[in-house]
């Protein structure tokens, strides 16, 4: 027999997780490029979405609700699996936001971000 969440309501641990949980990542520095790696499991490549502006890289992905038939016909006692949306977002500084590439594979992406070339431009100062 399923127990209804009435009696065991888990709300207290859902409030400290929030929604970064549900989005693992790792960050690393390597050969002039910044690496992100980030868990997403059950998500498709076409609801995945990465935006970049002055440095700032946003990953969000989002699961649109199903609407079936059947769906409508169940009477669920525990719904866990809901479809929501998450994002996260990271400060990575003066990068090359053109030549951002991402990859995913096996519920990881991967987003490599090199960081901007900089050029040595010599400043001569006037001698009064």
């Amino acid at each position: 027999m399923l127990i209804p969440k009435l009696y065991f309501d888990d709300s207290l641990s859902n409030f400290f997780e929030g929604d970064s949980t549900k989005m693992k990542c790792d960050i690393y520095e390597k050969e002039n490029k910044y690496y992100v790696e980030m868990d997403l499991p059950g998500f498709k490549k076409d609801e995945i979405k990465i935006e970049c502006n002055k440095g700032n890289l946003v990953i969000s992905a989002e699961k649109c609700e199903k609407d079936d038939e059947e769906d409508n016909e169940r009477n669920y006692l525990r719904r866990e699996r809901v479809y929501n949306k998450y994002s996260r977002s990271f400060y990575l500084g003066d990068v090359a936001e053109e030549e951002i590439s991402a990859k995913f594979s096996d519920g990881t992406l991967t987003v490599v971000v090199p960081k901007k070339q900089e050029v040595e431009t010599k400043k001569y100062i006037d001698i009064e």
